[in-house]
């Protein structure tokens, strides 16, 4: 599977520009601020719906225009086909494969498996639970469309008796009743979503130690962990025993919503003491073994996209994940860089087919 070719007009600050892409490694490079990222993000845009930036998809309108269109074609198991994502001020979002619009935008999601390696990265490290729950969701729902729809499920009904247990505060009445009727569909789903989260991790965490190792050389012991109540309780007892604590808060305080997954290194906390190239290796190597995991499940390479990747990693780690990613194991890659000689000059020595591109003040030409 790879990108064929791209075009993208008004989508960030990016005008207008179509290319013909390479089905290895293709290179945007300029200076920072000229569209580099904007282009990464529109490939992203392709394959799930959404900018990995900024969720509110009015702003990914560039400034003083009316609309945005992306347009890419993509090979898919030998076949080539076209998937249209366009958005007028004002409209709805209209997304399309070979001139069909998707009834949901969640029937698209998985179509086109990608990874996404950026700088802001480290806040899955930095930030709460709720940027880590997210990752781990977003790979799942990739390859299990029932789990993706489970937790739109869950979501929702959570919604619901968070509205309720507001207002029953508000009128001061409380009935332990009505919330049972969603405690035994939030139990039926969580209980669900909680065992194929365990079942993820355990075949996800050896793949990512192996990329650790290989990134870092071996110089540290890292691991991931799955914080959950659910380890050691049903989701219908944790209800039962936070309900009078969830009438006083005004919402669902226990569930698989508040779970999370612990980043250690040497047995302590990764964002405690974890050093900036520590982190930035973790993070990679989070989004590699995402990589690995899809590929093997999916049986088709994700399509990555390095973004500023070389900032906080010194060159052995820079030499070691360029090594990593040249070998056949990947499929195609887009990397980004202020540096116009930097990544071909990594590549020059492993034969891979290697286009570059200069990006400046969003136009964008090859050399």
């Amino acid at each position: 599977m790879y990108l064929a070719r791209l075009s993208v007009v008004n989508f960030k600050n990016i005008e207008d520009v179509s290319m013909d892409l390479a089905e290895k490694v293709n290179c945007f490079l300029g200076n920072n601020g000229a569209g580099k990222t904007s282009l990464l993000d529109a490939i992203y845009y392709l394959a799930f719906c959404k900018s990995f930036f900024n969720p509110i998809d009015s702003q990914n309108i560039r400034h003083d225009e009316g609309f945005f269109v992306i347009d890419g074609n993509i090979v898919l198991d030998g076949e080539e086909e076209r998937f249209f994502c366009g958005l007028k001020k004002g409209d709805k979002k209209h997304f399309k494969r070979n001139q069909k619009e998707y009834e949901r935008l969640a029937d698209h999601i998985g179509i086109i498996p990608l990874v996404m390696i950026a700088p802001a990265d480290t806040h899955l490290v930095t930030e709460g639970s709720d940027v880590r729950r997210k990752f781990m969701d977003g790979i799942i729902s990739q390859y299990d469309r029932q789990y993706l729809d489970h937790l739109l499920h869950y979501n929702r009904l959570l919604a619901q008796r968070n509205a309720l247990l507001k207002h029953q505060w508000a009128e001061r009445k409380f009935d332990s009743l009505s919330l049972e009727v969603f405690d035994e569909q939030l139990h039926d789903l969580g209980t669900t979503i909680y065992a194929k989260r365990v079942s993820f991790l355990e075949g996800y965490l050896p793949i990512f130690n192996r990329f650790y190792a290989l990134i870092s050389g071996g110089a540290e012991t890292v691991s991931i962990e799955y914080d959950s109540a659910l380890n050691d309780t049903t989701l219908l007892e944790l209800f039962n025993a936070s309900r009078d604590r969830d009438y006083r808060a005004q919402y669902t305080t226990q569930g698989i919503h508040k779970d999370d997954l612990k980043f250690t290194i040497g047995g302590h906390p990764m964002k405690k003491f974890g050093s900036q190239g520590q982190i930035k290796s973790f993070v990679i190597s989070l989004k590699l073994a995402q990589f690995d995991y899809l590929k093997d499940i999916k049986q088709r390479k994700p399509i990555l996209l390095l973004d500023d990747i070389f900032d906080k990693l010194d060159d052995q780690r820079v030499a070691a994940l360029m090594q990593l990613v040249s070998e056949e194991h990947f499929g195609q890659i887009f990397i980004t860089d202020a540096n116009l000689h930097r990544v071909p000059d990594l590549f020059k020595d492993e034969q891979v087919p290697l286009k570059k591109f200069l990006v400046e003040s969003g136009s964008i030409k090859e050399f």
